[in-house]
């Protein structure tokens, strides 16, 4: 099957199943649209990620972080936990979510280009492993909160290796014009060195780098170590010691259409192993424990969104031609990545079989936008007709995390099956919801 689903996913008659139950079932229990999250799949994909880093570096591996950005819920923050692997959080209130689940705190590893004061004392005061520095201002912040918690606290410096990886430009996050980091070329990375270590409050522990999202080939994975690897050695050389990590990042790809190849731990460890390694030779320096941030890899392929179709319309194109336009019950409000910065999606008929003729459709929401696009092209059948049920796959990665109540529509839920059983993990939100903040 194409890797745009996950492992528990079949199809049988025509309809969708998720770990034995069948998508007709799931609309009718939970209602659309709903994010369905399949607990084994997610719960293997972190397992795996955590097994092939320790199976590539060996003494060397670090942690692997979940990013907890791309979805996160105290339900899980257990898997994760369970898992054995770590979490990185980029607010106080993913934090939150972290301690609710009991999460360790030891492995938690705070990021962010602007954490505020008040973030940066919770994070100092619970004991959270790590924090990323991304600014000389944080860097007093974390200095003051650390005195005041009478605390020694363990950062990473987040630098930008200048790398363009062949991303959108919204999700492109390690060349110079960007909001993150310490650049390395201007000088503004060794300024940052110099400045936390001023601060006996402050143990600098390596650097972090992170060079953008959904990107497929590990070329600019492999500039990015040999960029941050010689930075290391610029400090060992000048302060006589060598620091011992090394967080990578994410970023690493998924299929979102069926021709998509998703970067596999596999294939991503045994390579970025090989760029370490060879970088450390280069720079005549020993290997530091590497850390990375898979989120996007580990749920984004285990969950998928069901929809039910409310209008169909033909609209004459300027060329003579005809598209249907499928109008479902979300939109962007469950998923901004099309209209954000044109992310595909593919799309099937869950409910049944059809053998019509298929043609050229286009899968709307239902906001008063005309950019409310769920797939702007798709070939569907030509019967579809409302009250089927489309189901569009990989959407676990930001679509739960960067829901609107836009035109306030309640967010969906959040769904877990495993084992032909089903639960709400994230409950569907009301009207009571939307009306419960006004004064």
């Amino acid at each position: 099957m194409s890797q745009v689903w996950s492992s528990k996913v079949t199809f049988a008659h025509g309809q969708l199943h998720l770990a034995g139950v069948p998508a007709k079932q799931l609309a009718e229990e939970f209602g659309t649209p709903t994010f369905f999250l399949d607990e084994a799949d997610f719960k293997a994909r972190a397992a795996t990620w955590g097994n092939a880093l320790s199976a590539s570096f060996g003494q060397n591996a670090g942690n692997v972080y979940y990013a907890g950005k791309a979805f996160l819920c105290i339900e899980v923050a257990k898997w994760i936990a369970q898992s054995g692997i770590g979490l990185d959080v980029c607010t106080g209130g993913e934090l939150a979510v972290a301690l609710a689940a009991d999460f360790p705190v030891s492995k938690i590893q705070v990021h962010g280009n602007n954490k505020s004061k008040a973030e940066i004392r919770k994070a100092v005061e619970v004991g959270v492993g790590t924090i990323v520095v991304d600014s000389l201002i944080e860097i007093e912040r974390i200095a003051a909160a650390a005195k005041l918690a009478h605390k020694v606290q363990k950062v990473l410096l987040r630098l930008t290796p200048g790398i363009e990886a062949h991303t959108h430009e919204s999700i492109a996050t390690a060349h110079e014009d960007v909001k993150f980091g310490f650049s390395i070329s201007s000088g503004s990375a060794w300024e940052g060195v110099l400045a936390t270590r001023k601060h006996p409050e402050i143990e600098i522990c390596g650097f972090h780098g992170h060079i953008g999202s959904q990107i497929l080939s590990m070329d600019a994975f492999a500039v990015a170590a040999d960029r941050l690897i010689e930075f290391l050695a610029k400090y060992r050389d000048e302060f006589g010691v060598q620091l011992p990590e090394l967080d990578l990042g994410g970023g690493y790809g998924i299929a979102y259409l069926p021709e998509d190849q998703s970067l596999a731990p596999e294939t991503v460890l045994p390579a970025l192993f090989d760029a370490v390694q060879n970088a450390c030779a280069k720079y005549k320096i020993d290997m530091p424990r590497i850390s990375i941030e898979p989120g996007r890899a580990i749920v984004g392929p285990a969950m998928f969104t069901l929809y039910e179709v409310g209008t169909t319309k033909e609209v004459v194109l300027e060329s003579g031609a005809t598209r249907n336009y499928i109008s479902v019950d979300g939109g962007m409000s469950d998923n901004i990545r099309p209209s954000l910065y044109g992310a595909e999606y593919t799309a099937v008929i869950a409910n049944r079989v059809s053998t019509s003729t298929v043609r050229s459709s286009r899968i709307v929401g239902k906001h008063c936008e005309t950019g409310d696009i769920v797939i702007r092209d798709i070939a569907l059948p030509s019967d579809l007709a409302p009250g089927d049920l489309l189901a569009v796959p990989a959407t676990g990665a930001y679509g739960r995390s960067m829901a609107s109540n836009y035109n306030h529509v309640p967010r969906p839920p959040v769904v877990a099956v495993i084992d032909a059983k089903a639960r709400v993990i994230v409950r569907r939100e009301t009207e009571a919801d939307l009306l419960g903040l006004d004064m």
